[in-house]
């Protein structure tokens, strides 16, 4: 049985682009399937590019459309620069502090 009350963990690290953003997106469009809560870990991306960005974007809207929350965590220097310069940083906001306790998780490497 799937537990739709603790946050889930997407760990991703690496690059993020035209390559690993299809992937990404599974993965999350799954996870929000499945829970209620879902963080995602950016704190390892090296790299992301408008794919990236444009799997972030839907995965916020599936997580709004279907009543769910998707909470950005850990949002380095890569990330935060193409959130920023996009105006997109309000709308995809990571969420202050540290990740929501021990949250299961899945490993996501974007890789390169």
């Amino acid at each position: 049985m799937t537990d739709l009350v603790s946050p889930f963990t997407v760990r991703v690290r690496g690059e993020i682009d035209l390559d690993t953003a299809p992937a990404l997106r599974c993965e999350l469009e799954r996870a929000l399937a499945e829970h209620h809560v879902v963080v995602l870990d950016l704190s390892q991306v090296t790299f992301m590019d408008c794919a990236g960005l444009g799997a972030l974007v839907q995965a916020r809207n599936q997580a709004d459309h279907s009543g769910r929350r998707l909470v950005l965590h850990g949002t380095g220097r890569p990330v935060a620069r193409l959130l920023k310069l996009t105006g997109l940083t309000r709308r995809l906001a990571p969420a202050p502090g540290p990740a929501t306790g021990r949250a299961p998780s899945t490993p996501y490497t974007g890789g390169r």
